[in-house]
């Protein structure tokens, strides 16, 4: 189990994180805002956490009524923000802008906020999956038994700020989350796993133990050269494309939280173009390309782990 230390570190980080996106909503409040847009998407019920988002239904929402729901967002971090039928296991998601006219003075303000709430968020996550030494399985206890209802998801997120952008516009990204790992890496997380002694419904303790175990067997089997991944698929996703006249360059950002424009005030300042967020339908998505992937086996269904190995 976790030291005591370490438990005071995690909730002192946590109290001076709330403390921090408190001071960033109070000085975004104050600027000059220069327009914003923010849509928010349909909540996720209890029980449905699991079901494939073929179509998903955007409002959207403009000028200060955006602001309030951005600054509001910044700070929704504990399951009680959220309405009871709404799952807990599904951060809530806010994509969007809020683009502020501001002096240089303003700009170094807002840059050390933001700074300041990433770096806090950061260190959070860094005692939880880090620090503590404690598998997967066992932080969800942790963290809820000190920072009861907490959705961590919210709280890790970091805050994303854009000087002086040109256009904003909207999609949506299908993808796989891929990490490469080596055979050992695989059975030390196994290992931290079987350790960690609990059961994950609906197994009892010992059947958990088992299939673990014969996990492990099933890694130890494959030769020493054999490629190993964690292929996992990701529901879709808002994105952000940020476009920078003067250096000729996109940048693509994920957009579960609104982004922060800062455009400094001059007389030649020009508002940036903002788009539009438009519904998700599964059945409309057109690949402009898809190169053709290796062919992988599974070898662990539950962790999405494959390898190149034939099985």
């Amino acid at each position: 189990m976790a030291d005591y230390d370490l438990i005071a570190r995690m909730n002192g980080c946590f109290n001076e994180l709330e403390m921090a996106l408190q001071d960033l909503g109070n000085f975004l409040g104050q600027l000059e805002l220069l327009q914003a847009r923010v849509f928010t998407l349909p909540e996720v019920v209890k029980g449905e956490e699991h079901n494939p988002a073929d179509k998903i239904t955007v409002t959207p929402h403009t000028g200060e009524t955006a602001q309030q729901l951005a600054l509001q967002h910044f700070q929704r971090l504990f399951i009680h923000h959220n309405n009871e039928n709404v799952s807990s296991k599904s951060a809530v998601r806010l994509p969007g802008v809020l683009c502020y006219a501001v002096d240089a003075a303003e700009h170094q303000s807002a840059l050390l906020l933001i700074e300041e709430v990433n770096k806090l968020k950061a260190e959070l996550e860094h005692i939880v999956t880090v620090e503590s030494g404690l598998a997967r399985e066992q932080r969800f206890e942790f963290v809820h038994t000190h920072l009861r209802g907490l959705i961590t998801l919210n709280a890790y997120r970091s805050v994303t700020y854009l000087n002086d952008p040109d256009s904003v516009r909207f999609g949506w990204a299908n993808k796989h989350i891929i990490k490469n790992v080596t055979r050992d890496e695989v059975l030390a997380q196994l290992e931290k796993s079987l350790h960690a002694g609990r059961a994950v419904s609906p197994y009892t303790r010992e059947q958990w133990m088992e299939n673990i175990n014969r996990e492990m067997i099933d890694v130890k089997r494959l030769p020493e050269h054999a490629a190993l991944k964690f292929k996992r698929p990701v529901k879709v996703q808002p994105i952000a494309r940020v476009w920078y006249r003067n250096n000729q360059k996109q940048v693509q950002h994920p957009c579960p939280l609104p982004l922060i424009a800062l455009c400094l005030r001059s007389p030649m300042m020009q508002l940036p173009k903002l788009g539009e967020l438009h519904d998700y339908d599964v059945s409309s998505v057109k690949h402009k390309y898809k190169p053709q992937s290796q062919p992988l086996s599974l070898l662990i269904k539950r962790l999405h782990l494959y390898t190149d190995h034939p099985l």
